[in-house]
């Protein structure tokens, strides 16, 4: 049996994470919140801290940023295609960890199609995190009888720059 013929050897995109760390609540906060909504559509979830460091005026469990996780096809492929046109079809290497995931930051939302600066709002970057995983990967995930994922099943490095470069045409630099 062939590798295209198998189903299960097919990766796909699990999940699309976009991050907003604004480093404190308030008015920054909602600002960054209202950003992502127009971007992606779905409400922000606020993200806390988790240690207290007085350098930064952080406490712990305050709230520090936001973040929105698309799932489904559709929505991936639409968020996508528009962060991928913003860092004009290109990506170093180093974005792609060893387990196959690609991660890479946004400095200016009005980059994005169909943004226009906002004075109310201001400029906000942003992290955008990409999982790739073949099928069968939740039996890591999963309460009941969870075990481990092969190293064959997995996703690597290489072969996420290759699905990466086949399905959304992406240059990736070598440095």
């Amino acid at each position: 049996m062939s590798e295209e013929s198998n189903a299960m050897l097919t990766p796909s995109i699990i999940k699309v994470t976009i991050n907003i760390g604004v480093g404190e609540g308030g008015q920054r906060l909602q600002l960054a919140e209202r950003v992502l909504e127009v971007l992606t559509g779905m409400k922000p979830v606020r993200t806390l801290a988790t240690q207290t460091n007085r350098d930064l005026g952080t406490r712990r469990g305050s709230p520090i940023g936001c973040k929105v996780t698309i799932r489904g096809e559709k929505e991936i492929k639409k968020f996508l295609k528009d962060a991928f046109w913003v860092r004009q079809n290109t990506l170093p290497a180093y974005n792609f960890d060893t387990q196959g995931n690609l991660s890479f930051g946004i400095s200016d939302y009005t980059d994005f199609p169909k943004q226009k600066y906002d004075p109310d709002i201001g400029i906000f970057g942003m992290d955008v995190n990409i999982v790739l995983e073949r099928p069968g990967h939740r039996v890591s995930r999963r309460r009941q009888r969870s075990s481990k994922v092969g190293l064959k099943h997995r996703v690597g490095r290489e072969e996420s720059k290759q699905w990466f470069q086949e399905f959304y045409e992406l240059e990736i630099v070598e440095e």
